[in-house]
């Protein structure tokens, strides 16, 4: 199969002014890098002073801005001055709590942000209206159960689930202008566990989905929807996550999923009349083989930088395609590049050495964790450390050991 470059689904043109969001984040210097390597002028906004993305040799300027998720009102006008001060032609949002601030405001915002318009973006977010909209097009869903009110989860609701229960809010992010708050997936092993979850959480956090465990590997397929069509696709499963029981990818590889998954996934986003990058994840029943919808991401996601080392440069076609430059045909991938993200796998070993009260993942003893750890196969890459561009590696085990020292 040929990359990007090759197959021509690129064509090259003058570079242009680039604002990043949120550049703490892996999947912000997975973009940084790229358009920096195009020869785009790229300005990396973020949190904090010191980010990850803007550590990166590709970074050309920095600035400082609030949070998105403790200070959404004071992150939007924070963009809007440094748009007016950078004057990008595209801003790339990359977190929910960024695209959430700033969708409301893109017609005083100087530069295209490429995604739809907030109702859609809000639309995709809402995790039981997309796996409603799933069954009505044949997709498989977990067995589930929607809750408004945590008084609703009684025995007799309960009663066609298996435990553990996972416990999901209905979207990863939410709240207002006065802050925002992130949400994460729970575990409950009985009825004790799950009534206290269900009532630690905000009013904000519901409608809660209460669904049945799938186990079974997981496989992310990645779409970029533009006027109505696919102009970039890709996929990978993860081999490990963090934490190992489910979340966030640490260790994959690029696959070439069965049609049938991609068929699913550009039919559900067609129905969403999605814009933009999106994450289509599924997990498939080690027992059944039947592959399950799971959740739509629509922003760019965390393991962006393998799609980008198998040939589908994603960022570099969205920002062609904002500025309605030529596109070919959506290009080709190769298929067993595998990635790790190694301070990801230090936590998930430390993880699975301890034997947290979620689920216990699969893959054997300790004495296999800690092999799969240390021999991860000559062919895989790192992707944060990059010889050519070694600053984000240095910057990230900094954080990660001031982490450490936090919770020591």
């Amino acid at each position: 199969m040929h990359s990007a470059e090759s197959g021509g689904a690129i064509v090259k043109s003058a570079p242009a002014t680039v604002l990043v969001t949120d550049g703490e984040q892996r999947a912000a210097l997975a973009v940084v890098r790229s358009l920096g390597r195009a020869g785009h002028r790229v300005i990396v906004a973020s949190a904090r002073r010191n980010s990850l993305a803007g550590w990166s040799r590709y970074a050309a300027h920095t600035v400082e801005v609030p949070d998105p998720l403790a200070a959404p009102e004071a992150f939007t006008a924070a963009l809007l001055a440094a748009a007016q001060h950078w004057r990008p032609d595209v801003v790339l949002p990359m977190t929910d709590a960024a695209l959430r601030s700033l969708l409301p405001v893109r017609d005083a915002l100087i530069g295209v942000i490429p995604f739809g318009p907030a109702d859609v973006v809000r639309r995709a977010a809402d995790k039981p209206e997309v796996l409603r909209l799933a069954e009505t097009l044949g997709l498989h869903v977990p067995r589930q159960i929607v809750l408004t009110q945590p008084d609703e989860a009684t025995d007799s609701a309960l009663a066609s689930l298996s435990w553990p229960i996972v416990v999901k809010p209905g979207s990863s992010v939410s709240g207002g202008p006065g802050g925002q708050i992130k949400l994460g997936v729970s575990w409950a092993h009985d009825m004790g566990q799950l009534r206290t979850i269900t009532r630690s959480l905000p009013a904000s956090a519901y409608p809660l989905l209460l669904q049945e465990r799938v186990e079974g590997p997981g496989t992310g397929v990645f779409l970029l929807r533009w006027d109505g069509r696919t102009i970039a696709a890709f996929a990978h499963e993860r081999i490990r996550e963090k934490p190992p029981s489910g979340g966030v990818s640490v260790c994959s590889v690029s696959v070439t999923p069965d049609r049938d998954l991609v068929v699913q996934a550009e039919a559900l986003l067609a129905a969403l009349e999605w814009q933009g990058p999106a994450m289509v994840e599924f997990k498939r029943d080690a027992t059944t083989g039947t592959a399950y919808l799971m959740e739509v991401n629509g922003r760019f996601w965390g393991s962006l930088q393998l799609a980008v080392d198998a040939g589908v440069d994603f960022p570099r076609i969205l920002v062609d395609a904002a500025l309605g430059r030529p596109l070919s045909a959506p290009p080709t991938w190769q298929s067993g590049v595998r990635m790790r993200w190694w301070w990801g796998e230090v936590d998930h070993v430390i993880a699975r050495l301890r034997h947290t009260g979620e689920p216990a993942a699969p893959a054997g003893s300790r004495l296999e964790v800690l092999r799969h750890f240390l021999l991860p196969g000559h062919a895989t890459r790192n992707e944060v450390l990059r010889w050519r561009d070694p600053g984000p590696a240095f910057r990230e085990a900094i954080d990660w050991f001031r982490m450490l020292g936090r919770h020591t």
